[in-house]
């Protein structure tokens, strides 16, 4: 007697749609961004494979169907047939039928997606728009806002600090062309608008909003850029309205806007962390917090993602499996809802969710994968949701072809996957070792996601996240009450606006809960770990990673083992100096100079004794300049000097400040570019660490250290070129350059010119300083070919030390300097292929270690 199977139990899981899917994905993404007759032919291969597949299954039907029909009636063939019927021909027969059939159907699917983004790629390519931007012309346009303003990341650019503009998308309705044509269109672009006074205007726009803009046209970068065109907005003045935004947007705006108001009283990182957990909104989150959650891969909190929808879902139809249970979870019973009207509930919950967050492609994404879920906790049957997954990712790639090479479309669809199948897997296994219910589906879901989605995240990020795993255990414990009170919060600021901030302020300890997990988790020293990025890359993880898998389940389960590895792995994190000193050498024992590897800029450290160092500039990334400090053991600072305010020696201000005592900030006078000034003045502040400048004689120590300004000049403040002195007479910023010439322990003589260029080298030695040979000469300028001879053979450096950044385009160093330096009797390392470089005794004992480029 058979035994009919229990409440989540399931049967094989149904796969069929998988290779449909997989073969519009597939299409699409080749398809966007090809020309269009390659996806006219590609469509035509794949019909006419289709057809030529077909063609027999449907003649076979058509002939021998009688004969079939019998034959499954238990009936058997029909005897009148002359031909004689070999046993096992029928099965056979309709099992080639069948892969007939499902190759036909691939076949078609991958010329439906190849259509689908031909078509969309064809509309790119059509029109005054694209034909506006080919010639880089300007036009005054009509523009629907079709997402979000969202502002660009700072970066550097060689001294320059990229300017940080709003950014936009939208769609093009009309088109007034330079000689006064006007033509209707439809056709998406992304809106550039340069820094201005009036951005925060630009910011507070909503989706629908109808504007008028006079912009210049350029192409995008790329031909899979979903974009007809770029459009470089003139000048940087309030945005022109048109046209209101519509309803649904307008009550969206009030809700997002709400929930901002509502948090206005809590932390900085709650403040900020908070809208985005909950509606996407990451208007307030900095750099360094975003850096904190990319390093300790926690960005899918910050984006609108189906956790956030399954999270509030769960309240309403409980735990896993329950929904067809008599004794239910969640609220729906409790509020004497039917399982239709808890499915209705459920619906209107997602419409709602869509509505709030805005019902672009990446939100309904999000929303089919919530649904998903949504589906897989209401039934308890989680394999069985492939075909369900398998079918959402074959409509929104249809409906969208760019979600096709979409990184974020893909992170999701890989989680989503794993969380459905993996997961549960791994999870039954933890606990046939005794690992208990919850933290088993817990850390089983995290392994899971960790597995598959690490090596997408390697071919654009180039890194691997050692504490991924852990940092989303911890954060998962406040995801839900942070995310179920952010909701809460939403609704009430719209009634009663109080309340709202009370509920706020209660969600603002698990939001604050969560931040501080990907901070601590992205300060550790091995937080991140290099690795090659590219589809290479990720292939290498992908493999390494099927490899430490099929060895774990190979492996007999031995407490020990698992225990040896995370302690390994601890220790691989945290780096403990003293053990990193150890097993690499690195710092050597009693290092007295360093310079940081920080790419093109410079960040180095003189050893002021103990765990105190003064630190000469901050490099252009506050990451690798922190890395470098915490691998040299420096907690205190008790002067940080920037030599000048370009951003290759100021960006990375935040990482010396960064969990570490700094008695004060010195700067150069002349205050160029302003916009860096104002950005050290203002991190200074923000960290409540003075600033003062320096000035040619003064006389400092800290600990064995003692060093002198020989430059700038008294009285070389204001703008560049004032007081007739060499200061901006031809490398403006450059020619500020704070110089120091350091005395360290053993007599060690150090000359750090900044970026001085050759006419304030010549000022310099022509100011009676009485510069004469140094031990170790920090190359100026990174060791351009702009160089004094005569102060190079001033100074005869033993050790001459190079700043500069891997394959950087300015061709730091110069062979010529590198020449002239190894030709005055100086042993020459640069950071750009030595790696750090730290110095190590005086005299005749002076020895340079290179970790290694």
């Amino acid at each position: 007697m058979n035994r009919a199977r229990g409440v989540g139990e399931e049967g094989p899981v149904d796969l069929r749609l998988v290779p449909l899917a997989l073969a519009v994905w597939a299409a699409a993404a080749c398809a966007v961004g090809v020309t269009g007759w390659w996806t006219v032919a590609g469509v035509a291969v794949c019909l006419v494979g289709a057809f030529a597949l077909l063609v027999p299954v449907l003649v076979r039907r058509r002939f021998g169907g009688a004969d079939e029909a019998r034959e499954a009636e238990g009936g058997g063939p029909d005897v009148s047939v002359a031909s004689p019927v070999t046993p096992g021909t029928a099965p056979v027969t309709s099992g080639r039928r069948l892969r007939a059939t499902a190759c036909a159907g691939v076949l078609l699917c991958a010329a439906a997606g190849a259509a689908s983004a031909g078509l969309h790629a064809a509309d790119l390519r059509r029109g005054p728009v694209p034909a506006l931007a080919r010639d880089y012309a300007r036009a005054q346009m009509e523009v629907t806002v079709t997402s979000d303003p969202r502002l660009t990341r700072p970066r550097v650019r060689g001294n320059a600090m990229a300017p940080v503009s709003v950014v936009l998308d939208g769609e093009v309705t009309r088109v007034e062309r330079p000689d006064g044509s006007a033509h209707r269109t439809r056709a998406p672009v992304l809106l550039i608008v340069p820094p201005g006074e009036d951005r925060e205007e630009w910011l507070r726009l909503l989706p629908s909003t109808q504007l008028k803009v006079g912009a210049r046209l350029a192409l995008p970068l790329s031909s899979g850029e979903p974009f007809a065109a770029v459009l470089k907005v003139d000048g940087a003045g309030p945005p022109r309205i048109v046209g209101p935004p519509s309803a649904p947007q307008r009550t969206a705006g009030e809700l997002r806007a709400g929930l901002r108001r509502a948090t206005e009283g809590l932390a900085p990182d709650a403040r900020a962390l908070l809208p985005g957990l909950v509606v996407g909104d990451t208007s307030r989150i900095g750099p360094d917090l975003r850096g904190a959650f990319e390093a300790t891969d926690l960005t899918h909190l910050l984006a609108v993602s189906g956790s956030n929808l399954s999270v509030v879902l769960l309240l309403l139809i409980g735990r896993p499996g329950r929904a067809h249970q008599v004794e239910r979870g969640g609220l729906a019973p409790r509020l004497g809802l039917s399982l239709r009207a808890t499915a209705v509930a459920g619906g209107a919950l997602t419409l709602a969710f869509v509505v709030v967050c805005r019902p672009d492609p990446s939100v309904l994404r999000a929303a089919a994968c919530g649904l998903v879920v949504l589906l897989a906790i209401g039934t308890g049957r989680r394999r069985s949701l492939i075909p369900a997954l398998a079918a959402a990712v074959l409509l929104l790639v249809l409906y969208d072809p760019w979600l096709a090479r979409s990184y974020g479309f893909l992170l999701s669809v890989l989680a989503t996957g794993a969380l459905l199948t993996v997961a549960p897997r791994w999870s039954e296994a933890l606990r046939r070792r005794r690992v208990p219910g919850r933290l088993a589906e817990a850390l089983a879901a995290a392994l899971a996601a960790q597995a598959v989605c690490a090596p997408v995240v390697v071919v654009f990020a180039a890194r691997v996240s050692l504490v991924a795993i852990p940092a989303n255990l911890f954060a998962e414990l406040a995801v839900a009450p942070a995310t179920v009170l952010g909701f809460a919060a939403l609704a009430l600021a719209q009634v009663w606006e109080p309340a709202a901030a009370g509920v706020a302020w209660v969600a603002g300890w698990p939001a604050g809960w969560i931040a501080g997990v990907a901070r601590a988790g992205g300060e550790l020293p091995g937080a991140q770990l290099a690795w090659p990025g590219g589809w290479w890359g990720g292939l290498a993880l992908a493999l390494l990673t099927g490899l430490v898998l099929l060895g774990a389940r190979r492996l007999p389960y031995r407490g020990w083992i698992a225990g040896f590895a995370a302690a390994l792995l601890l220790l691989v994190v945290v780096r403990p100096v003293p053990l990193t000193r150890w097993a690499t050498g690195w710092p050597p024992p009693g290092w007295v100079f360093a310079m940081c590897q920080v790419g093109q800029g410079d960040a180095t450290v003189l050893s002021a004794g103990g765990d105190a160092a003064v630190v000469v500039d901050a490099g252009p990334d506050p990451v690798p300049v922190d890395r470098c400090l915490r691998e040299l053991g420096v907690r205190r600072v008790p002067l940080l000097v920037l030599t000048h305010f370009h951003a290759d020696h100021v960006a990375g201000l935040a990482g010396v400040l960064r969990g570490r005592s700094v008695g004060a900030i010195q700067t150069t006078g002349l205050e160029e570019p302003p916009a860096q000034a104002a950005f050290v003045r203002r991190t200074a502040a923000a960290a409540g660490v003075p600033v003062v400048r320096a000035g040619a004689g003064e006389h400092r120590r800290a600990g064995a250290l003692e060093w002198w300004v020989l430059w700038p000049p008294a009285g070389s403040g204001g703008s560049a070129g004032s007081g007739g002195s060499a200061v901006g007479s031809v490398g403006g910023a450059n020619d500020a350059s704070v110089t120091l010439l350091v005395r360290a322990a053993g007599g060690l003589r150090l000359l750090l010119l900044g970026d001085l260029e050759p006419p304030a080298q010549r000022a310099l030695l022509r100011s009676g300083t009485g510069l004469g040979p140094v031990d170790v000469l920090k190359v100026a300028h990174h060791g351009s070919a702009h160089q004094d001879p005569g102060l190079i053979r001033a100074v005869r450096p033993r050790l001459a030390l190079v700043s500069a950044g891997r394959d950087n385009p300015y061709g730091h160093p110069s062979p010529r300097t590198v020449e002239a330096l190894r030709a005055g009797g100086a042993r020459v390392l640069r950071t750009d292929q030595d790696g750090a470089v730290a110095v190590v005794g005086a005299g005749r004992g002076l020895v340079a270690v290179p970790r290694g480029g």
